[in-house]
């Protein structure tokens, strides 16, 4: 029985997971899966009432006693330093060695791209590794505050940490019949670190001989990304080039509201959440986007081996984009519930055409 800890988090983080874990709740007894939920009270409530982030024995449990996280958004203008973000979300992603950041980008309709020439289908799918680069924390600063101040940040790759995400982009390629595998970096400038990730990536592609391979500085990704997205299937990245440019990709595919992402390590943990923050503006307002979250239900059921189940979700939020049945940011007049509920009366609708 996979046994889910739900971590709502701040700000509209607490409203989606609320609605995905209605959708999660429904697929999993349509599937006659049997899914443990663990309610989790971590984010800035609790640090502010009780001063704890997360412990390290909360650590050990979503490591040793859960197969996956469900959590909402982190962040709280009342947290000015975003501490407790910090600990929790990078904590998981460190701690736990989830090292493949998987970001899947899919257009739904040419009208929800900011691009004029965007059409479908446009799937961008992005690897960033997530647990080395300038993430790690290495570095340090001498003379703060003075005119002679110097500041600097470590750039931490490792063979081992390039090759498996690498591996891994190539290996989803594989099994997913995608055509191409794109490497994003600046190979150019990062003598070093550039270098490790060309040879590896070279020596990984040797390995799948049918999938076609390039490589593309970032600010030029960047640039094309914009003028022609529609060239790229499968891209794979350091820990900083992947946030920027997963995030760019979002946008020309819809906005951060509809990204899903997974935090995995094969075979052992895995943390899903939606790409978008917590919104504090709109929180408790019932206007936030709830379809990243459910899309995070979708990859998470994809994870336990139900793809079917993450497909029809998929489906059920085309289904209710196409009827118009969204939140104000897609176009419609629906509350976060009232998404939710539109999404889950598809899934219905779809289970019993199955039966």
């Amino acid at each position: 029985m996979p046994r889910i800890a739900l971590i709502p988090g701040d700000g509209i983080g607490v409203e989606v997971v609320h609605e995905a874990r209605r959708v999660l709740e429904f697929v999993a007894e349509a599937e006659g899966a049997d899914f443990e939920l663990v309610d989790w009270d971590l984010g800035a409530d609790r640090f502010l009432r009780d001063g704890i982030t997360i412990t390290d024995e909360e650590f050990r449990s979503l490591d040793e006693e859960h197969d996956a996280v469900l959590l909402g958004a982190l962040g709280d203008p009342r947290v000015p330093s975003n501490q407790h973000a910090k600990d929790i979300l990078l904590g998981m992603r460190f701690r736990l060695d989830l090292y493949v950041n998987f970001r899947p980008c899919v257009l739904l309709s040419p009208e929800l791209s900011p691009l004029a020439s965007a059409h479908t289908p446009l799937r961008l799918e992005i690897f960033r590794e997530n647990t080395e680069g300038e993430y790690t924390g290495m570095g340090g600063a001498m003379r703060e505050g003075t005119a002679a101040e110097v500041a600097v940040e470590e750039n931490i790759a490792t063979r081992l940490g390039v090759e498996r995400i690498i591996r891994a982009a190539f290996e989803f390629a594989d099994s997913r019949g995608r055509n191409r595998v794109t490497l994003v970096d600046k190979a150019n400038v990062m003598r070093f670190v550039g270098g490790l990730w060309r040879r590896v990536f070279a020596e990984v592609a040797d390995e799948f001989p049918d999938i076609e391979t390039d490589a593309m500085f970032v600010d030029a990704m960047a640039m094309d990304l914009v003028r022609r997205p529609e060239r790229y299937e499968v891209l794979v990245a350091s820990n900083l080039f992947g946030d920027i440019i997963s995030d760019l990709a979002a946008e020309i595919t819809g906005g951060l509201g509809m990204a899903p992402s997974a935090n995995i390590h094969p075979g052992r943990n895995a943390l899903f959440e939606p790409v978008h923050g917590s919104a504090p503006d709109i929180a408790g307002q019932g206007r936030a986007n709830p379809v990243g979250a459910i899309r995070c239900v979708a990859l998470m059921m994809d994870h336990f081996g139900f793809h079917d189940a993450g497909e029809r979700i998929e489906a059920a939020v085309v289904s209710s984009f196409e009827s118009g049945e969204t939140t104000p940011d897609l176009g419609g007049s629906l509350s976060t519930t009232e998404a939710a509920t539109a999404i889950i009366e598809h899934l219905r609708a779809a289970y019993a055409v199955r039966a």
